[in-house]
């Protein structure tokens, strides 16, 4: 399994965010997410896709044989470049096999959650699926402008929330698919892929200084592995 980590430089929101000290990492979640990836005993290559030069100090002071680091141009990583053109690099990047895309941001997603989702998505393969990506399940009451979409006041105006119909949110802690998939869908999933569930700690996003700080106290409250 080959693995994408994109990681630009200069964040807006959390400043530094990748390589800033997290927790008991000195060099913060880029450290602590290359652990975790090269512990997976399933991940065989890690593409470090980034443009920001401390990051790739660091990352090539690592003897790290799984690690390839690649200097990506600085044309496709300002705010404004999209998912879409990131999913082009990735062709470019990675000859071939499959890809799990993956961000340091997620920092509970550990060694074995990755080799269970690459069992998961194997596993679909052989089901019927194409690709995987994890998700949050939500039950609650969930509404747009028109009203609630998720169940039917006409039948029950507050329904137990363990009755409702539970909702995927894509979190973005991983996407897996093809070479073959990302060509012919320009796409990091396909037509039919695995939802695959996470703790809402273990999926917990960092995006911004409140997420960092909520990270840090989840660690030191002993409420997430790291």
């Amino acid at each position: 399994m080959n693995v994408f980590l994109p990681c630009r430089q200069g964040s807006e929101r959390v400043p530094r965010k990748n390589i800033k000290p997290f927790a008991d990492y000195p060099n913060g979640l880029l450290q602590l997410k290359l652990e975790q990836l090269s512990d997976a005993t399933r991940v065989d290559r890690i593409y470090l896709s980034t443009n920001d030069h401390d990051i790739i100090a660091y990352a090539e002071s690592l003897d790290n044989p799984k690690l390839v680091v690649h200097r990506r141009d600085d044309a496709l990583c300002t705010s404004a470049t999209s998912t879409d053109e990131l999913m082009a690099h990735v062709v470019d990047l990675i000859p071939g096999g499959d890809v799990l895309w993956t961000h340091v941001t997620s920092p509970f997603v550990g060694s074995d959650t990755y080799d269970q989702i690459i069992q998961a998505y194997y596993d679909g393969l052989e089901q019927g699926y194409d690709s995987l990506m994890t998700t949050t399940l939500i039950r609650s009451f969930l509404w747009n402008d028109n009203g609630p979409i998720n169940y039917d006041r006409a039948v029950e105006k507050w329904p137990r929330t363990q009755t409702l119909p539970a909702v995927h949110e894509v979190n973005s802690a991983a996407f897996v698919s093809s070479h073959d998939n990302y060509q012919r869908f320009q796409d990091r999933i396909g037509q039919n892929p695995v939802l695959f569930p996470l703790g809402h700690i273990v999926a917990h996003d960092i995006d911004w200084d409140d997420d960092f700080v909520l990270a840090e106290s989840i660690v030191k409250a002993g409420l997430a592995n790291l």
